[in-house]
C-alpha cells in the first residue's frame, strides 16, 4: 500500500499524493483528475477503474474517497458543503480552493446519510 495513487496508460504514468487528490469526474471512457493546485489531468480511463486503483493502492488511513453517483469520486476530506435538495457540492481546503460541483439530488442524499452514521 501507498500512500499516492499511480496511474498508468498507454502514454503515460501519473502519480498523485492522497492528500492532493480532491476529485474525479468520468464522462464514459475518460477522466478528469483534479487536485489540490489546480491541475487537471484527462486519462483514458473509466471511473470504475479508478475507484479500484484507489481502492487496491491507497493505505486505509488514505482511503477518504467516495463514489457519489455515476460520474464523481470525491476526497471526502475536503467536503465542505453538502446540499441534497440544490443538488450541490462543495469542495474546499478553506483557504486556497472552493470547487462547487453538482450531483443528482438521490446521491447526496445518500452521501448526507453515510456522513452523518460516520461521525454518530
Amino acid at each position: 500500500m501507498s500512500d499516492s495513487l499511480t496511474i498508468i496508460n498507454s502514454n503515460e504514468l501519473i502519480r498523485i499524493a492522497a492528500g492532493s487528490l480532491v476529485y474525479v469526474s468520468s464522462s464514459g471512457n475518460y477522466s478528469d483528475i483534479y487536485t489540490r493546485d489546480g491541475e487537471r489531468r484527462t486519462v483514458t480511463m473509466q471511473l470504475g477503474m479508478i475507484e479500484e486503483l484507489i481502492n487496491k493502492q491507497l493505505q486505509e488511513s488514505d482511503r477518504e474517497f467516495i463514489r457519489i453517483g455515476k460520474s464523481l469520486i470525491v476526497n471526502l476530506r475536503f467536503l465542505h458543503y453538502l446540499n441534497p435538495s440544490k443538488k450541490q457540492i462543495i469542495l474546499s481546503d478553506n483557504s486556497t480552493f472552493k470547487i462547487s460541483l453538482e450531483a443528482s439530488k438521490e446521491a447526496l442524499k445518500q452521501l448526507k446519510d453515510y456522513i452523518e452514521l460516520k461521525i454518530k
